[in-house]
């Protein structure tokens, strides 16, 4: 499967922003789905992910409460709802899948699917 990640740019901080995670070559809804950020001088890390089959979902605490993830198996798409954005919210936001059931949602090693990343700035 092919990942293709955009939404990203230049927000306030305070404002909403969607990402969105289009795939091809493969039904996205087989997939465990995840968002992972990197910010300059930082360590990539884990945002939030959705399991393949079914709805279950797991956040970064840092997140909770502010992010959504959800999938639209129509078309073919993940989407990350980000919500009372702040600047420590700015990275380099990558979507990653693995085929089927994993152990563990958080570890960037569990995917095998990367898209490029999108990259927002949230000013202050």
């Amino acid at each position: 499967v092919q990942l293709q990640a955009y939404g990203g740019g230049l927000v306030q901080a305070g404002d909403s922003l969607r990402l969105s995670c289009a795939a091809s070559g493969g039904a996205i809804r087989n997939y465990a789905t995840a968002w992972f950020r990197q910010a300059p001088g930082k360590e990539r890390e884990f945002v939030a992910a959705i399991r393949g089959s079914g709805s279950a979902t797991a956040f970064a605490d840092s997140v909770k409460g502010r992010f959504a993830i959800s999938r639209d198996n129509a078309k073919n798409t993940v989407y990350l709802q980000m919500n009372s954005l702040k600047p420590e919210d700015t990275a380099l936001y990558y979507c990653a899948a693995r085929y089927g059931v994993i152990a563990s949602a958080l570890r960037s090693s569990t995917y095998d699917y990367w898209g490029q990343g999108t990259q927002f700035t949230v000013s202050s």
